[in-house]
């Protein structure tokens, strides 16, 4: 089967740096590239291109006045040609020997990771490539997508910030370009907010000339001058005679169900406390529910106390509910997320996944079980006291708390315009 990569990234020079490394890097390799911006027009524009230049293209029709739709519709197709046209000539020298799918700026990469793997390709790798001295601004962003020309439908409500942090948080690939104007605040920032991520650099100066594939330029990401690397190949002049950083790591293999899981906010893996560069990340863990009312009035300042903010709580009035946390660019989007497995029954333990049951046992109290805070705050000059002190004045009193449910439940229930019930 044909080796399939995502590559994305809101930061455009360097994921086509990240993709003009991979093309040259991988003996064989194409670019599939779906650009969004022609979607005014009715369609999605569609090019092909090796490390020598472009090789096809063509356009695709929107889907219900949606572009992504579009994207997700003839994706799985092309790949399947590429696959197909690599497979006659494989005994020659145009065989196509991996698919990077580089994605248009504001597309995340999870449900591109899923429409391929459904459609029975082999993934094998998701790369997000990322600019340090990028990071901060595009956090603190909360510019709608609309605002920027980057929406990718007509009802695409999402901001620069969130997307982003998905973009990011969801890889376990990033490609960090070597930016001189990064500092070390700025990759302490990407180490704290994606610790387990491998990360693997890649030169400046190695970005792909946009006008070979007929895409135009995003108005906030000028070109910068095209450079093509030398490939690493044998001698036999086919593969590669050691893969390369890049390569090794987007060809290692790619989990997409795990990956959803290790999304959900009941089993996510957040980060640990740490605290270099400036940069701090403060991890909140209490048994206690929260008090809706004293939280709901902190939400806005808890939201903009950090340049990222993620986890799961509870609430005293909604004792049953997971809710998620998730903030950036001084937005906040609160959610449920499902019941906490504590209110389940026996019976209803076996729908379980056993990721959620192994998460939960790893983290079960005596009396409230799985329930409980789990905060994570990052960002540069994060006041750790302040928030700490906002965090506990919105936890119940003791009082309160020993007054037991039937108290909470009659609680004024402040978060229910939030979660539309």
């Amino acid at each position: 089967m044909l080796p399939v990569v995502i590559v994305g990234g809101l930061h455009a020079d360097t994921r086509r740096a990240t993709v003009a490394r991979l093309l040259a890097d991988v003996p064989g390799a194409v670019a599939l590239h779906h650009d969004l911006t022609t979607a005014a027009s009715g369609t999605v524009g569609r090019t092909v291109r090796d490390v020598t230049g472009l090789r096809s293209a063509g356009e695709a029709p929107l889907v219900n006045d949606c572009a992504c739709c579009a994207l997700r519709e003839d994706l799985v197709p092309e790949l399947r040609r590429l696959a197909g046209d690599g497979a006659t000539r494989l005994a020659g020298d145009g065989a196509t020997r991996l698919a990077v799918v580089e994605l248009w700026d504001s597309v995340e990469p999870r449900p591109m990771a899923e429409v391929v793997v459904a459609g029975g390709l082999t993934l094998t790798g998701v790369v997000t490539a990322v600019d340090p001295a990028l990071l901060l601004p595009c956090l603190g962003n909360g510019d709608d997508l609309a605002e920027r020309g980057l929406a990718a439908a007509v009802n695409d409500r999402r901001t620069v910030a969130d997307t982003f942090a998905r973009q990011l948080e969801y890889a376990p690939v990033l490609a960090v370009v070597d930016s001189p104007e990064a500092d070390d605040e700025d990759h302490e920032l990407l180490r704290q907010l994606h610790p387990t991520a491998r990360r693997v650099p890649v030169p400046s100066g190695a970005s792909a000339d946009p006008a070979a594939d007929g895409a135009p330029e995003s108005a906030s990401s000028p070109a910068r001058a095209p450079s093509a690397p030398a490939p690493l190949i044998s001698a036999d002049g086919r593969s590669p005679a050691a893969p390369s950083p890049l390569a090794a790591a987007a060809l290692a293999g790619f989990d997409v169900e795990a990956a959803a899981a290790a999304q959900h906010p009941a089993c996510a893996l957040l980060p640990a406390e740490a605290d270099a560069h400036g940069v701090g990340t403060l991890v909140w863990h209490r048994r206690r529910p929260f008090h809706p009312e004293r939280l709901y009035r902190a939400l806005e300042d808890l939201t903009c106390a950090a340049a990222r903010s993620r986890g799961r709580f509870w609430l005293a009035d909604r004792p049953d509910t997971l809710l998620h946390w998730d903030a950036a660019g001084g937005a906040l989007c609160v959610e449920p997320a499902g019941p906490w497995l504590a209110s389940l029954s026996d019976a209803a333990w076996d729908g379980v996944p056993p990721v959620r049951r192994a998460a939960a046992a790893l983290d079960w109290h005596p009396e409230h079980g799985d329930r409980g805070q789990h905060l994570v705050f990052t960002s540069p000059g994060l006041d750790r006291e302040g928030l700490t002190r906002l965090l506990e004045s919105c936890l119940l009193t003791y009082a309160e708390y020993a007054a037991g449910r039937d108290a909470w439940k009659r609680l004024p229930p402040a978060f229910d315009p939030l979660l539309e019930v």
